[in-house]
């Protein structure tokens, strides 16, 4: 049994990888993850009895809630941390002005101190609550270090360490500075995630059905294939649907990333999310809201968070045993070097600490999953949908691209442009094409024919072969036809051509027009520029008709007249050339998407398999937001490493200059300046991977 439980206060990846963990551990628990981006845990238990124990360990642990799915959600109030921050603040202000300017008198000094120790207690309660909890929940089930040894024992053992040594000032800038760490922290991880519950806002709370009796009021979720509906100006488009009367304009921001409106008229297919800024007009449902566009889109958004990236899971695990580690090291450090200094352990305390507090991850477990959820959200917002941030890294890999071409490259949206033979041959191959389902049988779709198929074979890559009125009917390619023996010459075209064949005789053929995505050419010369070296092209056309098709286009290779089965040999050969990104959008495109490396569907004209087998989808088949994407990617995995290298090479030298001055005596590093040290890189890391919120170009 699986179940998702949505929480509140979850507020860092640390955080969200030990509640997995205790979880995990919970018997008739199968697996549990903790998202502390969509605030929500994921369950696969075996019985009530699991879920239970699993629901009290979600609600015991930290600040966590368990909030009803029911209820309205209310906005994130940070008044208790600023208001404990502001009077911590308060009272380290008084302390330090009566340093510098009250004097040395005993009637003074324990003013100061008594500041300093209020300063203390109004930032610190928290913390050291927190550390206690913790320190509970670590002997709960057997022994939990990453659960006991985590930022806020750390915190607390450095000022109760300052107070021992009698810096009651740095005991109170310890706790002071790490407070306002966090606060700033949440306030960019709650950014982030406003950005991704903006995404969230696309669906439409109702619709307006029209009836005979009039017009009614629904959920999306009720509509079905074949209603009749309303959209009015300021709506949003509920489900998929066809435009059947009017003229209007949208705004497809939601899906595309791209804030210019569309124009639109009767026939025009129009997707799910996007905002009706014009006349009010109808329009009949195609599909029901859960095979709709912003369906996929939302379901891609939520669950974009759970398959993480390989420095992502570096840094959870480098975590669990890094902090231990460190631990230990500053216990070493406070009892070890004393012993060889007449036993000097008051002169040792202070860098002991100091290493405690520098070496704390808390740069690395926040910046590098806020970084790649930013990542996530920048991709969002330009209409590309990932799967996990996993993929991020791949995409900033491409060296070579493949590309489908009908439906892809080209609008898919097939009409029949010309017929030779005679009306006969349009109105069989009709009959045949209505129960196929290749791409170029809906050019047939509303074409009305007295004639029914039976006995419908559908030949792969090549087309059909079906008995009409007792005739054995052939319609498709010219390799069906040489196959069965019906000669015919082939001519060099951009359209499409469908032969028909009746008892082994050619009866005629016709023309399927189809053509060029606009964006075609500037965004495959974008892609180009972002690094990849080579595009290629795998169709099952004639290489002629192909390379017509795809003229003026910056197409490297076209790999032609491929059957469904050849695609992914052929792609298996590409990927010997470089990590291999394709992109697709038909029922034929999922093989070969699963052998790439790297995958992204057509979101709107894409099927549903093509979707699910893809990493990444186009929500407004834009192509030109691929190169952005394939741009933001490389930004997102750049930022990380810098996040990384910045955070590990400033704690070393921190940590080395600390220990150097203790021993050489030359200096005193204050423990204030250790918490700004390890307080400064977090929110510097913090900073950098907010450049991820920035509008991909």
């Amino acid at each position: 049994m699986e179940k998702v439980i949505k929480i509140k206060n979850l507020d860092c990846a640390a955080c969200a990888a030990e509640l997995s963990e205790e979880l995990q551990q919970i018997e008739g628990v199968n697996a549990a993850t903790a998202d502390f981006i969509n605030q929500r845990v994921s369950l696969s238990y075996e019985s009530a009895e699991a879920l239970e124990r699993a629901i009290g360990v979600i609600a015991g642990f930290e600040e966590v809630e368990i909030v009803d799915g029911n209820a309205p959600e209310k906005r994130e109030s940070r008044l208790k941390e600023i208001l404990s921050i502001a009077i911590s603040a308060a009272f380290f202000v008084a302390g330090l002005i009566l340093t510098i300017f009250g004097g040395d008198g005993r009637l003074v000094f324990c003013l100061r101190v008594s500041f300093w120790i209020a300063s203390f207690l109004a930032a610190g309660w928290e913390v050291g609550f927190n550390a206690g909890k913790n320190a509970v929940r670590a002997f709960q089930g057997g022994f939990h270090p990453s659960v006991l040894l985590d930022e806020n024992l750390l915190m607390l053992v450095a000022a109760i360490g300052a107070i021992a040594i009698g810096e009651y000032m740095e005991a109170a800038a310890v706790v002071l500075l790490y407070q306002i760490g966090e606060l700033l922290q949440s306030v960019a991880v709650g950014s982030s995630r406003g950005a991704i519950k903006r995404l969230m806002e696309m669906k439409s709370e109702s619709a307006i059905r029209l009836t005979d009796g009039g017009q009614e009021e629904v959920e999306p979720e009720a509509l079905e294939a074949g209603d009749l509906i309303l959209i009015r100006r300021g709506d949003k488009v509920p489900v998929d649907c066809i435009m059947t009367e009017g003229e209007s304009e949208l705004d497809t921001k939601s899906l595309t990333g791209e804030s210019y409106l569309r124009e639109v008229k009767a026939g025009d297919e129009l997707l799910a999310g996007c905002v009706n800024e014009g006349n009010a007009f109808s329009a009949r449902v195609l599909r029901p809201y859960t095979e709709s566009a912003v369906a996929k889109v939302l379901e891609l958004v939520e669950n974009s968070s759970a398959s993480k990236a390989k420095p992502e899971k570096f840094i959870t695990k480098f975590a669990r045993i890094y902090t231990p580690v460190v631990v230990l090291l500053a216990v070493l450090i406070a009892l070890i070097p004393p012993l060889f200094q007449n036993y000097n352990f008051a002169e040792w305390l202070v860098p002991a600490i100091e290493f405690l507090v520098i070496s704390c991850p808390c740069a690395l477990i926040i910046s590098v999953p806020l970084t790649y959820f930013s990542g996530v959200g920048a991709l969002a917002r330009i209409g590309v949908l990932t799967k996990g941030a996993v993929w991020l890294d791949k995409l900033a890999a491409v060296k070579v691209a493949a590309f489908d071409k009908t439906g892809t490259l080209t609008e898919g949206k097939f009409s029949v442009a010309s017929a030779e033979g005679g009306e006969k041959v349009l109105l069989y191959a009709a009959a045949a094409e209505k129960n196929s389902s290749h791409p170029l049988a809906q050019a047939f779709a509303n074409i009305e024919t007295p004639y029914v198929a039976e006995h419908v074979e559908e030949i792969a890559g090549m087309g059909i072969a079906c008995e009409i009125g007792g005739s054995h009917v052939l319609v498709g390619s010219s390799r069906l036809m040489r196959g069965h023996g019906v000669a015919v010459e082939e001519n060099v075209s951009d359209m499409v051509t469908v032969y028909v064949a009746e008892n082994g005789v050619l009866l005629g053929k016709i023309g399927i027009a189809d053509k060029i995505r606009s964006e075609a050419a500037d965004a495959l010369s974008a892609l180009k520029k972002t690094g990849v070296k080579k595009i290629a092209v795998l169709t099952g056309d004639t290489a002629e008709r192909a390379a017509e098709t795809l003229k003026g286009l910056p197409v490297d290779e076209v790999c032609a007249r491929l059957l469904p089965d050849e695609k992914p040999l052929r792609a298996g050969e590409l990927k010997r050339e470089g990590t291999l990104l394709y992109v697709g959008d038909g029922i034929n495109d999922t093989p070969v998407m699963a052998m790439s490396d790297v995958s992204a569907a057509m979101g709107g004209l894409g099927s549903d398999a093509a979707i699910e087998a893809s990493d990444f989808v186009l929500a407004g088949d834009d192509l030109s937001a691929l190169p952005k994407a394939v741009r933001g990617a490389k930004k997102t995995r750049k930022i990380v490493a810098e996040n990384i290298v910045f955070s590990i090479a400033v704690k070393v030298a921190l940590m080395a200059v600390s220990l150097a001055a203790t021993a050489t005596g030359a200096f005193a590093l204050p423990i204030w300046a250790a918490v700004f040290g390890d307080v400064g890189v977090m929110l510097l890391a913090v900073l950098n991977s907010m450049r991820m919120r920035r509008r991909l170009q």
